[in-house]
């Protein structure tokens, strides 16, 4: 299986989109960069699902062109005018290759989910590899209306004792990516929230 960040060179504010080759093709989010559907099809024929990892604007400004020019499924914790299949806690879904648990992961957004496989993680922005706040385990910001330190403290700390021992790959809402200890990185940026480090300097 190959993942592939869709919106990586992007020169407007968006999530990471990735595109999971494979088995089932997926895509982790759809971005707010236009033409990400010609993205999509440079890579694969045919899109068999797009799976959110919540609904904030630069996860979802593209999504109707996904949903229009592939008709995927979409899977989805919140509702949407066009979701197919509702996704809760502890439910699982194929990814790529890779079958994944949702693991509902809120304080960033109330609708947040994360996916959990054996060797690969898509965190989405509850906890990420590296942003402008931190280069090595970082987490949502959560100074917005709605949004909730203490409860992102909490979904990152399920996170933890849900992820398998050999996951390796973290594919994260913004930032990089990531190869290697994974879970040393978000047992980081829990480090960091515990701490109430500012998620961006004053």
């Amino acid at each position: 299986m190959a993942v592939h960040n869709l919106t990586s060179d992007a020169e407007t504010f968006t999530c990471n989109a990735f595109l999971a080759t494979g088995e089932t093709p997926a895509l982790v989010d759809a971005g707010a960069m236009a033409g990400i559907e010609e993205r999509i099809a440079d890579r694969v024929d045919e899109l068999d699902r797009v799976v959110l990892t919540h609904q904030h604007g630069d996860h979802v400004e593209e999504l109707d062109a996904v949903l229009d020019a592939f008709d995927p499924d979409l899977y989805a914790y919140a509702e949407h005018p066009r979701r197919t299949h509702s996704l809760d806690d502890g439910d699982t879904l194929a990814i790529g290759d890779e079958e994944f648990e949702a693991v509902y992961s809120p304080g960033h957004a109330a609708d947040h989910l994360a996916f959990v496989g054996e060797a690969t993680i898509y965190s989405g922005d509850v906890v990420v590899h590296n942003d402008e706040a931190f280069d090595y385990g970082s987490f949502g910001r959560t100074d917005m209306p709605g949004q909730s330190r203490e409860r992102l403290i909490e979904s990152i700390a399920t996170i933890l004792d849900r992820l398998p021992e050999d996951v390796e790959h973290m594919y994260p809402g913004h930032g990089d990516e990531f190869h290697g200890d994974v879970r040393d990185v978000i047992e980081t940026a829990l480090d960091r929230a515990e701490r109430r480090e500012p998620k961006y300097p004053e």
